[in-house]
């Protein structure tokens, strides 16, 4: 193979991935003016109906304007080297590997972050602000930028120093040696993620006494459920919609539920939604989920260093001098379209862990409460309630409502 018939494989690779993507969403689309499902007529009345379906065709033209930019914005990187303008660049400041990776990543995303910012700004201040979601301040969003930026700089500058200066030491073995350190971090973050990064953008509190805690801690113990953190978020500072999710392992595992979430449903049905978190852990899926990143981690590290000495990578894109952060660009859109088949079978088995949670919660508390919560959830956030099935299949790491209330049916 030679450089240009790689560069052009790399180009085929991103018009394809917009064009499926393109495909995909054209035929959602279709299904907007579908009318509701039977099992779901009470979800919506006729004017928010008409409202969740103006919503959804305002984010999908939206989506469709953005990944359209995005496009371009890459193919012109590619076409008038931008990989090799701003790798000099780099090389300017300094020749350390380190150094010269740090500020070529560091360029990138800045400028990727800048140009990007306008469209989410847009997103967030006039199209989820039309539809009543949005409850940010723009000095929030803007903090929330320089706080992302610094954590990207501490945690992802620090994460990839250590891994260059492991290939340098080692070269071709160091994909084993970078497999350990990015599975210590993951597993790290998986227990302290909750306690560590959560209050860097927003505050946490122990749920406090009362009857909802009561029966959170009634249900919890008939279940064998040692449970000892249950804490809320202001989630209301960002957004109105809602959510609960479970995190961290053994003695850091916690439970956290939106103040959104405590205001729109009724103790009974809380206590059902986080009987589908405790389903999660009773099944072993946080577990298995982590297990599964680590061993595709490993691969995705392996073959990234087959590719990585290789010096037909630098030349596709332009860049004179080969390098591992040029490897890392190239590999991973090379590593796209494996990527889209793992995600498609993670996202099978996230949907399949959905059902196993909701059977759980079903069976060891009751169908009813967690059946009326997903439906006002489902209604609170204007949710698609008929998507097409083969988008679905692609893009949603959860079942539909529908699937889930008729599965909850049969429990």
């Amino acid at each position: 193979m030679t450089s240009q018939t790689l560069f052009y494989s790399i180009i085929a690779i991103l018009v394809i991935g917009y064009l499926i993507d393109f495909i995909m969403g054209y035929l959602n689309a279709k299904h907007f003016n579908d009318p509701i499902p039977e099992a779901l007529k009470d979800v919506y009345n006729e004017a928010e109906y008409l409202k969740s379906q103006a919503y959804k065709k305002t984010k999908d033209r939206f989506g469709t304007y953005t990944s359209t930019f995005s496009l371009l914005l890459m193919l012109g990187f590619f076409f008038f080297d931008g990989f090799e303008i701003v790798d000099q660049w780099a090389r300017s400041f300094t020749t350390h590997p380190i150094g010269v990776a740090l500020i070529f990543f560091g360029i990138i995303m800045l400028a990727s972050d800048v140009l990007s910012t306008p469209f989410s700004y847009y997103d967030t201040f006039v199209i989820e602000e039309k539809f009543g979601f949005n409850k940010m301040k723009p000095i929030t969003f803007f903090m929330d930028k320089l706080k992302g930026w610094a954590m990207s700089i501490v945690i992802g500058g620090g994460l990839l120093a250590l891994i260059i200066w492991i290939y340098e030491a080692t070269q071709s073995t160091f994909w084993l040696y970078a497999w350990g350190v990015v599975t210590i971090f993951s597993v790290f973050m998986n227990m302290f993620y909750a306690k560590l990064i959560v209050p860097i953008f927003n505050k946490q509190a122990p749920l406090e006494a009362g009857e909802l805690r009561s029966k959170i801690e009634t249900y919890a113990q008939q279940v064998g459920f040692n449970l000892t953190h249950i804490f809320t978020i202001d989630g209301s500072k960002r957004s109105t919609k809602a959510n609960a999710y479970f995190s961290g392992l053994g003695r850091e595992k916690r439970i956290t539920l939106y103040d959104t979430l405590i205001n729109d449903l009724d103790d009974t049905e809380i206590v059902a939604v986080l009987a589908h978190e405790v389903g999660h852990y009773k099944r072993k899926h946080v577990i298995t989920n982590l297990l599964l990143s680590i061993v595709i981690t490993g691969v995705t590290l392996w073959l990234f260093s087959l590719c990585l000495a290789q010096p037909i990578i630098a030349e596709a894109v332009g860049v004179s001098e080969p390098s591992f952060h040029i490897g890392m660009v190239v590999f991973g859109i090379l590593y796209t379209p494996i990527s889209a088949v793992t995600g498609f079978f993670m996202s099978a088995l996230s949907r399949k862990h959905e059902y196993e949670a909701d059977n759980y919660a079903a069976q060891t508390y009751s169908p009813e409460p967690l059946i009326s919560s997903l439906k006002k959830l489902s209604k609170n956030s204007l949710s698609n309630l008929t998507p097409h099935p083969l988008y679905v299949k692609l893009n949603y790491s959860h079942p539909t409502l529908l699937q889930r209330v008729e599965n909850l049916k049969k429990s």
